[in-house]
């Protein structure tokens, strides 16, 4: 697996150059030049701006990034195989950054690596017709099983990196959610000390902190797996997000999207903001500002609001807004479990416009929960998982793990600036949370079904188990044309399906989230169904 992300992380990875020599860039991978101002007007406020011609003509624009001293560049993320054109505009006109013009070839990728990564095999992802789920550009359906490490690209070594993108690929996961920026509270600096920009008021961009942060975005992608960047965080008053103006959050947003626009991203805009009658309009302004005019290759846009908040009924007309993002937060009592199952998300998505809907933050394992100040286990993480999956049409979900998400090194401490998460194991230890092996099954079972067509159908319940009791909530999808069923049994016990349901023409399934397993399942009469003990289990109901 090694030799296979080395591989694809060359694919990947054009070396920048301001020669005239021919290019090459594998289809959907990523080409890139680097180009030397030679005027003494230059600035690190000169605007460079790239057109490129496909080979059938069509025209996309995008900007260059400042990249240090007198550098700029430029990438790209070709769409089309044959020849390319190139032109540059700088403003104000510099000579070296514009006027600067050349050709690359574009040509699919036949090698191991190219096989084995999914976005050289089928594409940039993008919301699917339906706008419920994510897609490849071929129409191949994309599961998110994300992985929240909003630390790991600043504090991570390379090859502590590379460890955790492994062990994280051979559970399944395939998409890695981060912070982009420090400082922020749990990082006022990157390991090397470098912050993204200097100053509160007109910032000044630090092109070194960057170009850490290009090494971790390569080898997010080199490995087949989605970057997921939150672009700025936008909590406490100790998060750039709360205290720069918004011409600063603007053009360090922008700055973000010049730089990583051709790799492969969703991006997250502000990190828990609450989206109140405070601050929706402003976010609102930003995401019109930097996503309102996307050209090539636009990659899919959320947010991520704080927990148990579900702001977006005012965010309809937000075109540039493509996915609904959530938290469910760290909770765990009643009105914990009830937003999971039955919150606004679960009534929200029959609701116009049709956006996929992803559970960013459900708990995290091993985190203090916020009622009980009991640490959240992998029983609770698989429930809050398929609870947020079958409460709304699935595209997918997020897992957390204590001292992963904060990449942590110390030893009998909780992270930084963190105290009521409780005491944390090192990044490395927590890597082997039992629930992150629990999260490999999910995807297993999920990405054998089409799960793409599932949608919320609790009609095939004669009844809930329990009215009182929101933790025996038992959640049910089922297909649109009614082949495939899925119901999650928190608690196990009996399940009696609708009148008409017919479960004596079914084949039936019981699935162990724990281990992955399955076994016949016989009803009990008719239409019911008696789960095999009092732990959680997935029942899946086929049509022949």
């Amino acid at each position: 697996m090694w030799i296979i992300a080395c591989l694809s992380l060359l694919l990947f990875f054009t070396v920048l150059t301001a020669g005239d020599a021919a290019e090459a860039a594998p289809l959907w991978g990523r080409w890139g030049r680097s180009f030397t101002a030679e005027g003494g007007d230059a600035s690190p406020d000169t605007q460079l701006t790239v057109e490129l011609t496909a080979p059938g003509g069509k025209r996309h624009t995008v900007s260059g990034y400042w990249d240090g001293d007198k550098t700029w560049g430029v990438r790209f993320l070709p769409d089309e195989e044959g020849d390319w054109r190139y032109e540059t505009r700088s403003e104000p006109p510099v000579k070296g950054l514009d006027g600067e013009s050349g050709t690359f070839s574009c040509r699919r990728s036949s090698s191991a690596s190219a096989t084995h990564n999914p976005f050289l095999k089928h594409g940039p992802l993008r919301v699917s017709a339906n706008k419920r789920y994510l897609q490849h550009a071929d129409g191949t359906p994309f599961f998110w099983l994300g992985d929240t490490v909003w630390t790991g690209p600043q504090l991570s070594k390379t090859e502590d990196w590379t460890e955790y993108l492994n062990e994280r690929a051979g559970k399944r996961f395939s998409v890695v959610q981060f912070n982009t920026l420090a400082p922020w509270r749990t990082a006022l600096t990157d390991a090397e000390g470098e912050t993204a920009f200097t100053g509160r008021e007109n910032i000044r961009i630090n092109p070194r902190y960057f170009r850490r942060l290009d090494a971790r975005m390569d080898a997010i992608n080199a490995q087949g797996m989605l970057a997921a960047p939150v672009l700025i965080w936008s909590l406490t008053d100790k998060d750039p997000g709360k205290y720069l103006s918004e011409d600063d959050i603007v053009r360090l947003v922008r700055y973000q999207i010049a730089r990583y626009g051709a790799h492969h991203v969703l991006w997250i805009l502000a990190g828990d903001n609450p989206y109140n009658e405070a601050t929706t309009e402003r976010w609102k302004r930003v995401g019109r500002a930097v996503f309102g005019g996307k050209d090539a290759h636009p990659a899919p846009v959320t947010t991520h609001p704080t927990g148990m908040n579900w702001p977006w009924a005012s965010w309809a007309n937000e075109e540039w807004l493509d996915v609904l993002g959530y938290q469910s937060g760290h909770g765990d009592d009643e009105r914990a479990l009830r937003f999971l199952h039955s919150g606004p998300p679960a009534q929200a998505w029959r609701t116009p416009p049709a956006r996929p809907i992803i559970n960013l933050e459900p708990p995290y394992e091993a985190h203090t929960s916020y009622q009980s100040k009991k640490p959240h286990t992998a029983y609770s993480i698989r429930r809050a998982s398929y609870w947020s999956l079958l409460s709304t049409p699935p595209a997918g979900v997020t897992y957390g793990g204590h001292g992963v998400w904060s990449w942590h090194t110390a030893v009998g401490e909780p992270p930084t600036d963190h105290p009521g998460t409780g005491i944390a194991p090192t990044w490395r230890e927590g890597l082997s949370l039992p629930g992150s092996a629990d999260m490999k099954r999910l995807a297993e079972l999920f990405t054998s079904l089409p799960w793409w067509t599932l949608r919320p159908a609790q009609e095939i319940l004669a009844a809930q188990p329990s009215s009182d009791d929101p933790a025996r909530f038992v959640a049910a999808a089922r297909s649109e044309d009614g082949s495939v069923a899925v119901l999650y049994l928190p608690v196990g016990g009996e399940i009696t399906l609708a009148p008409g349901v017919a479960a004596e023409k079914t084949h039936a399934q019981w699935f162990d989230p724990r281990t992955g397993q399955r076994k016949e399942a016989s009803p009990t009469d008719s239409n019911r169904f008696a789960a095999p003990d009092t732990q959680d289990w997935v029942l899946l109901l086929r049509r022949p």
